[in-house]
């Protein structure tokens, strides 16, 4: 976060203070004996278990990809690419789509500095290729998603296979990522004439055949649809896509089924979810995370799109109406 601020010309002392700290965090969670991150701390500064989840390794594979995709630090730089290569042989390993789609991410930054590192390069392609033969197994004409289920963090899984496929040139890939995308925006819908983002909510998420649980609708789900809807208009150039990550951004500024307002001008934190009745009013930092990584990828200018476009736009249906 602090470092896509940076890459956006924010650059005073306050940023560069937090990322050196963030950033030493996540080196000071990381296990050198078992090659993992940790994530629970107590008060007392003792972390509470020796690893963290599959999905929190795979979180901060993706952070430190990203800083050394972005940032001009040398000290931060040689950190997080120490960190990186000592963490990413692990995911070898992983079972979970959803870290799977994070270390992909993470990947995309890295390579951004290191285009030439085959190692890295290895890993994105046997990453990539279990998500894609997992929707391959999975999806349907009706169903065309990773697994029988959508739960969280939904948008990820489509945006890391958009985004590996689009720089690997794997035509399959690209075109399933974008399917599952256009899927997955269709069904975050809420059922009102504005149609105003809806994401799957936490209570009962959304089982194939089933309905789509309403609420508990959370912030991390619209900063992914920001996210994933981004690096869609990226590589296929539809206007529509951006439209698209506007709606999910938009739920955060009270466009939604309750028409209340997420994020807190008073505080500058979001709040935590909107229940089917209210906003729940706790402001935790994901949440607040969430729609500061938002914010920042809205307000900063398009990437540019890769150079196949337009074999993309020919096989995924370009101008779907999203």
């Amino acid at each position: 976060m602090t470092t896509l601020l940076e890459d956006a010309g924010i650059e005073e002392e306050t940023v560069r203070s937090l990322a050196a700290r963030y950033l030493a965090f996540v080196s000071h969670s990381f296990d050198t004996r078992s090659g993992r991150f940790r994530n629970f701390m107590s008060y007392s500064r003792e972390w509470i278990s020796e690893r963290g989840s599959e999905d929190c390794h795979g979180r901060a594979l993706w952070a430190l990809g990203t800083v050394i995709g972005h940032s001009n630090d040398p000290g931060r730089l040689s950190l997080a690419d120490s960190l990186f290569h000592a963490a990413l042989p692990k995911v070898g390993n992983f079972t979970s789509p959803r870290a799977w789609a994070y270390t992909l991410l993470g990947i995309d930054g890295y390579l951004r500095a290191f285009q030439g590192e085959s190692r890295v390069q290895t890993v994105r392609e046997q990453l990539a290729e279990r998500l894609l033969d997992l929707y391959r197994r999975a999806s349907s004409p009706a169903w065309p998603w990773f697994e029988r289920h959508a739960t969280y963090c939904n948008a990820r899984l489509s945006q890391a296979l958009l985004v590996s496929g689009s720089r690997m040139e794997h035509d399959e890939m690209k075109a399933a990522g974008l399917r599952s995308l256009v899927w997955l925006s269709e069904a975050q819908r809420s059922p009102s004439e504005e149609q105003y983002f809806a994401p799957i909510g936490s209570n009962g998420f959304y089982e194939q055949g089933g309905t789509k649980a309403s609420f508990d609708q959370q912030p991390v789900e619209a900063c992914g649809m920001v996210s994933a809807c981004l690096a869609a208009q990226c590589v296929t150039g539809a206007d529509d896509w951006a439209l698209a990550a506007r709606r999910a951004f938009d739920w955060f500024l009270g466009y939604n089924q309750l028409q209340k307002s997420l994020y807190d001008a008073a505080t500058g934190g979001c709040r935590d979810g909107l229940h089917a009745d209210r906003p729940n009013e706790n402001q935790g930092a994901e949440s607040t995370l969430s729609f500061l990584l938002a914010l920042v990828e809205m307000r900063s200018p398009a990437p540019t799109a890769p150079s196949d476009r337009d074999d993309v736009n020919k096989s995924d249906g370009r101008g779907t109406s999203l």
